[in-house]
């Protein structure tokens, strides 16, 4: 790597202006997500944090500023692009394979060109116990915390570094939502990048690096998790939590 993507940013946002028709819903967003860091953006629905992850991976409307992937621009770029600078996406409606067994789900994803290989099969069941119990089950019988780890795992097989994650401890056991959270916590020790939109305030806080606070398609406050404590006055104001 030369030293422009060794200095640069994982992501970079500036300016953000997103559109669907003739809806204006990103408002002049600005965030910066180092490498290695988690960054949890928090707000009410309806405030733009998953327009700003779609908007990421060009699955918006119009797109106006800039997006910087490893120091790449990558606005004008289609969806397909943008993943091969390691980007992956965990949609909420997770997009697993109904029909396919768990195993041939994880064996689908193809590697991103210009990514280091991605993680084997065997390492995913290693950050996953569950997933090899359940290997040759198809995607339809697995519970929804099983698909959810599934998702993740097809991403972490592509190769990609930069993992955009969308509310993956929604309606999930408590159970789950640890193994998740210790999921997190290993891919940040692999260095990996991690944004996740979360309503569940009591999973991302101890996991998060950073938070930034949307409301309206603007970014309203932003603090490190050692603030957390200071800001949680504000936070009970701007998100009832």
């Amino acid at each position: 790597m030369h030293s422009k993507q060794q200095s640069a940013p994982a992501l970079e946002i500036q300016d953000l202006h997103v559109w669907y028709g003739e809806s204006h819903i990103l408002h002049g967003v600005n965030l910066t997500v180092n490498r290695g860091e988690v960054v949890t953006l928090l707000g009410r629905n309806g405030a733009g944090r998953t327009t700003t992850l779609r908007a990421i991976m060009g699955l918006t409307g119009a797109r106006k500023g800039s997006i910087r992937i490893d120091g790449h621009e990558t606005i004008g770029l289609p969806t397909h692009k943008i993943a091969h600078f390691g980007v992956g996406y965990c949609p909420e409606e997770r997009g697993i394979f109904a029909s396919l067994s768990c195993e041939e789900n994880l064996m689908l994803p193809p590697h991103l060109k210009g990514q280091g290989a991605g993680m084997s099969v065997a390492e995913i069941y290693e950050m996953f116990p569950n997933l090899q119990e359940r290997r040759h089950s198809q995607g339809t019988r697995m519970s929804g915390g099983e698909q959810q780890m599934l998702a993740v795992g097809r991403i972490l097989r592509t190769g990609a570094n930069l993992l955009l994650l969308d509310e993956i401890s929604e309606g999930l056991a408590p159970v789950i939502v640890q193994a998740l959270a210790r999921m997190i916590l290993t891919l940040k020790k692999k260095g990996y990048t991690v944004v996740m939109v979360e309503q569940n305030f009591r999973f991302a806080a101890p996991l998060a690096d950073r938070f930034y606070v949307m409301e309206h398609g603007h970014i309203v406050e932003t603090f490190a998790s050692a603030e957390l404590e200071h800001k949680m006055p504000v936070l009970h104001e701007l998100l009832g939590v």
